[in-house]
């Protein structure tokens, strides 16, 4: 007999699979009572079952990091809390490389893995034959070991949970199906239920969508983006192998293949370059514990490589050929967090093939941010408001999706797009800059020209870790911004109105400049959390007494909208994303002011319109509203122009632009420029675990303006001293690059590592910014040392500044 399903709870939990399990057991370790979890069949029959259950530890940021270290470390003691075997072994891994790209890339993540204290070794094919005796090295250029990565029993990981779970008081309910997450102004309600021809209702102020596949169908009858489609996952299990040693995991990217030792027998598996998507029609109601049919045509590439890599799978036989749906993601991260379309509507789910992996470390972050009402450190990596509305589509996610599982073993090339479901949001002026040569990048599913090719070279990214095939473009771009004038279209950027009576004092609660200027002002500013760490990054303009423009990056356009939206209280206000009502166009360089008079009667002068000021203009035959601030540290304006306006401004500019020198100019050489000039790049340099002062943007903050959210933060910092400052290095030599996540080494130690990098043209060299530890020292003692960079295991010696090593008094921007 089923147990009774309770009227209300405290927190009911949706999917019992890893996922689920972990968040069950973490809120109740924190001491969370009343907490059901709902489970439509049986605990661990969608994915989690038939996981291949490789836990690695190296993932692509610090924290991700943390987290994977967590659940390596929760699954080694669970079985002793338990009793339940995990199956967890510390068996180590081993992922070779079979190119020179790849051996890049690897050494990369090796450097990486020490900057995050992960044991780690590089080694070479006579070290991985002696590891993995039955391997064929002849073309293995090099390898990469971590001693402490492993492998366990999925199934029984997520029982262990699930027991824990209990342990501490957590109602788990199995062959119960919700059908729908109720809500009200707004918020969370409760869930409804069905189960054996029942059905009813839990009042809970908070649920939490741990549902895999299903995930996304429930979450959109609640008006909630999810973005995740499920993928067909093919891996074979051979017959027991005489004589086979214990085994570390193997990964062989190149050759989209892993390879696990179990129990005497070879579990092969892979991430094939176009994957199939599953389920477009829906998820059959009595799914429970099914395989796919197989389709060994699709596997059988992978595996005649498989058998030259590993000879001695050619005599074994094939126990089991297996075929399972997984979900994954249009940018393979999964999803965590609160969703900014519903108040206590909570998602855990998206895991890309690594739920194992992630679910014990996402369990414990998503309960301490449930607890805390604040995640315990930056997870904007996978925070659910990264998802934008129209990536819900199917069609889109089909689509993408059939990529993003093969993108889990290519090449991570610096700059690699994205090939599927791209076109979705474009610019009016679109057409314009593809005629020209523009070569597009996909941003929040804005088409952005990164690039623009000369006539008869390929307009397509040629890969490389080393310089790509749009190097001297970006250069000769760099260049005009710097000594002609550069157009950029930066139409993507997020723009929200805030008006009403209460706009003021609402902006001046959330933001940490003074917003109380004249009408026509712009406001550089952040908004802070309690801790001083930044939420937003953002321009503000005052438009009239009540009205205001808030510029952001397109990308956390959702979060900032739902950071609003989370601390309107009473105030009379409205919050409005106006982002598709107007283009802009960033005219930017020193003749940037010759060319706006060329196609406006306007005066631009620094009397008429000093920096850091907003008002209309006349352009061509049209008006736009020309904004004089800069983020390539050059004189410029930003032209906001109505869409259908876009395209004509767009032509008075090209026509009038060929006696200024006008260059067309794309993200890669504004990323270029405002990297040598030292600005801050959100979800980088800037995140909500950054503290304002540490990250040397203490100018934007006025303290003396009254009450705002992190003010307490920031007095206190200030008191104690930084504990870090923001630098920012130069190779001394002019070949390497950085990218971002390179090691800092300051006087023969690693402390650190680049957040964000780039090649500055102007300048001469790679520069890129990076945290130095500083607790107790001051700015000259920062300065006083010496620093290396090292890249894929070389160092290589820097210049470190405080200051913009390009124009450091910003004489330029106010020419």
């Amino acid at each position: 007999m089923s147990a009774p399903v309770p009227d209300k709870a405290r927190a009911v939990i949706i999917g019992g699979g890893v996922s689920g399990c972990s968040v069950a057991y973490h809120l109740a370790k924190l001491g969370w009572t009343d907490i059901v979890l709902l489970e439509r069949k049986q605990l661990t029959c969608g994915t989690t079952w038939h996981a291949a259950g490789l836990i690695g530890q190296l993932r692509a940021s610090r924290n991700m990091t943390r987290l994977a270290k967590y659940s390596a470390d929760l699954y080694v003691n669970l079985e002793a809390e338990t009793g339940i075997a995990t199956g967890m072994r510390q068996c180590g891994s081993i992922t070779v490389a079979l190119t020179e790209a790849r051996k890049e890339e690897i050494f990369r993540q090796a450097s990486l893995a020490r900057a995050f204290d992960v044991d780690v070794h590089e080694i070479g094919p006579d070290e991985v034959q002696a590891m993995y005796p039955h391997l064929n090295v002849t073309d293995v250029k090099a390898a990469v070991h971590l001693p402490l990565d492993g492998q366990c029993d999925p199934a029984n990981i997520a029982m262990a949970l699930a027991k824990g779970a209990r342990q501490n008081g957590v109602r788990i309910i199995e062959g119960v199906k919700v059908t729908a997450v109720e809500t009200a102004k707004g918020r969370v309600t409760g869930v409804r239920w069905q189960q054996d021809g029942e059905s009813g209702t839990i009042a809970a102020d908070i649920v939490v969508n741990c549902g895999g596949m299903w995930g996304r169908d429930l979450a959109a009858q609640s008006g909630v983006t999810l973005p995740l489609h499920a993928c067909e996952h093919f891996y074979i299990v051979t017959e027991a192998i005489e004589d086979l040693p214990r085994l570390p995991v193997l990964r062989v990217p190149d050759e989209c293949a892993y390879y696990k030792e179990d129990a005497g027998k070879m579990l092969l598996g892979a991430f094939e370059p176009v994957a199939k998507p599953w389920g477009m029609s829906g998820i059959s109601e009595d799914f429970c514990f099914d395989q796919l049919p197989e389709d060994f045509d699709h596997f059988e590439p992978i595996l005649e490589q498989a058998v030259n890599r590993l000879p001695l799978l050619a005599s074994a036989g094939i126990h089991t050929f297996f075929n399972g749906p997984e979900s994954f993601t249009p940018d393979d991260s999964y999803y965590l967090g609160e969703a900014p379309e519903v108040r206590g509507y909570w998602v855990a789910a998206g895991y890309n093939s690594i739920g194992i992996a992630s679910s014990g470390g996402a369990g414990f972050a998503l309960a301490q941010w449930m607890n805390d009402g604040e995640p315990p450190f930056d997870l904007w990596d996978v925070d659910i408001r990264r998802a934008q509305p129209f990536q819900k589509n199917r069609h889109y996610l089909q689509n993408r999706v059939s990529e993003t599982l093969g993108l889990l073993y290519a090449d991570h090339f610096p700059y690699r797009q994205k090939a599927t479901a791209r076109g979705v949001r474009r610019s009016p002026i679109h057409e314009q800059l593809e005629s020209r040569g523009a070569v597009f990048g996909e941003m929040a599913g804005w088409e952005r020209a990164n690039w623009f090719a000369d006539q008869g070279q390929d307009r397509e990214y040629h890969y490389s870790w080393k310089r790509q095939n749009w190097f001297d473009n970006q250069a000769r771009e760099h260049k005009a911004v710097r000594e002609a004038v550069g157009l950029f279209d930066m139409t993507s950027f997020g723009k929200i109105r805030v008006e009403g009576r209460d706009a003021l004092g609402f902006l001046n609660r959330l933001c940490a400049n003074e917003m109380d200027v004249d009408a026509g002002r712009i406001v550089y500013t952040q908004m802070l959390n309690t801790r001083g760490g930044i939420e937003c990054d953002l321009t503000v303009t005052r438009l009239t007494e009540t009205a205001f423009l808030l510029v952001v990056p397109g990308f956390t356009l959702q979060r900032d909208l739902a950071w609003l939206r989370r601390h309107l209280g009473e105030e009379f206000v409205v919050i409005t994303d106006v982002t598709a009502a107007e283009a802009v166009l960033c005219v930017m360089g020193p003749n940037a002011r010759s060319l706006m008079q060329a196609v406006s009667p306007d005066d631009f002068s620094n009397e008429a319109h000093p920096f850091g000021s907003a008002r209309e203009i006349e352009i061509g035959m049209g008006l736009a509203r020309a904004h004089r601030v800069t983020y390539v540290g050059e004189l410029g304006w930003e032209l906001y122009v109505s869409t259908d306006q876009a395209a004509h401004v767009f032509e008075a500019l090209a026509e009038a632009g060929a006696d200024h020198g006008l260059k067309l100019c794309g993200l890669h050489a504004l990323d270029s420029c405002r990297i040598e000039k030292g600005f801050r790049h959100f979800g980088h340099d800037i995140t909500d675990e950054d503290h304002v002062l540490e990250a040397g943007l203490g100018f934007a903050v006025k303290t003396g303006k009254g009450d705002f959210i992190g003010r307490d933060a920031v007095l206190a910092k200030r008191e104690a001293g930084l504990g870090r400052r923001l630098v920012q290095f130069q190779l001394k030599d002019p070949d390497p690059l950085v990218f971002h996540n390179e090691v800092i080494v300051r006087d023969g130690e690693i402390v650190s590592i680049i957040t964000s990098g780039n090649y500055g043209h102007h300048l001469g060299g790679a520069v890129g910014l990076g945290y130095v530890p500083s607790v107790g020292e001051s700015a000259a003692d920062v300065l006083a040392s010496t620093y290396e960079i090292e890249i894929a295991g070389e160092r290589h010696a820097a210049i470190a500044s405080l200051k913009p090593l390009y124009d450091p008094g910003a004489l330029r921007v106010r020419m």
